[in-house]
């Protein structure tokens, strides 16, 4: 029994330690997965032993119900019925900008893709949302600010060809697009706050790990603490080694 408690707290730490933002709840959930028979009460207890220190909860924000006729909230159904978008900006260490084009699936909570670059335009959102309908299927609905990329009539006009409806926000309303920002604060949170990118290639590899482990390792509170996407963990988690290989290369 020592044994196993000795072994139980060196996992637990290092679980905390590669997931810095994690709380003892979601280092259960992890635990269980791997086969651990435990329960919330004893990790939390092993955590404070340990000098763990769980991490601030985020404040809560509003939920979007419908605003005027001019900005429609459609609650996604099921998968592939309500995709949402947006961008996020940060810098890397020598001052220049970054920014991340954001796509995910509103019902799932899926993240389906996270692209980083200097500048996105309206044909990069052209060309991401191309893949994702040939790879993913077309969403009935997509939800976005009122943002020139995202709303460029090459967009508009290409999207209205497809047959999906587009559902624009108010502007200077971004909690109407509530479940992007959500995940947009948690990659700040988790991630974005806590590293500093010295070059363009370190954030593409470092975002794109972490939104890999968002969809299937992460435990989601709306999702019966489970990930979004589980199944998901094959071929793009092995490519991982090979990024970051790269960095250093």
């Amino acid at each position: 029994m020592a044994d196993d408690e000795e072994r139980l707290v060196r996992r637990i730490v290092e679980l905390a330690t590669q997931y810095g933002r994690y709380g003892y709840r979601k280092i259960t959930d992890l635990l269980r997965g791997e086969g651990w028979r435990v329960n919330p009460k004893r990790v939390a207890r092993l955590w404070r032993r340990e000098g763990l220190k769980v991490p601030q909860k985020q404040p809560k924000r509003k939920r979007l119900w419908l605003g005027d006729g001019s900005c429609v909230r459609l609650r996604a159904e099921h998968e592939n019925h309500v995709w949402s978008y947006d961008f996020l900006h940060d810098r890397t260490h020598d001052g220049r900008p970054l920014r991340v084009l954001t796509i995910m699936d509103e019902y799932t909570r899926e993240c389906l893709s996270m692209d980083v670059a200097r500048r996105l335009t309206s044909q990069d959102v052209l060309e991401r949302l191309g893949e994702l309908f040939v790879t993913r299927g077309v969403p009935s609905y997509i939800r976005s600010d009122n943002g020139p990329e995202l709303t460029a009539k090459a967009v508009r006009t290409w999207l209205s060809r497809m047959g999906v409806k587009t559902l624009y926000i108010e502007p200077g309303s971004p909690w109407e697009n509530a479940f992007v920002e959500s995940l947009h604060g948690t990659l700040r949170y988790e991630l974005l706050d806590g590293e500093i990118f010295t070059s363009l290639l370190e954030a593409q590899v470092l975002i794109e790990r972490w939104r890999l482990e968002y969809n299937t390792i992460r435990p989601h509170d709306s999702l019966g603490r489970r990930p979004p996407a589980p199944e998901a963990i094959e071929m793009p988690l092995l490519q991982q080694p090979i990024l970051e290989a790269a960095l250093h290369g």
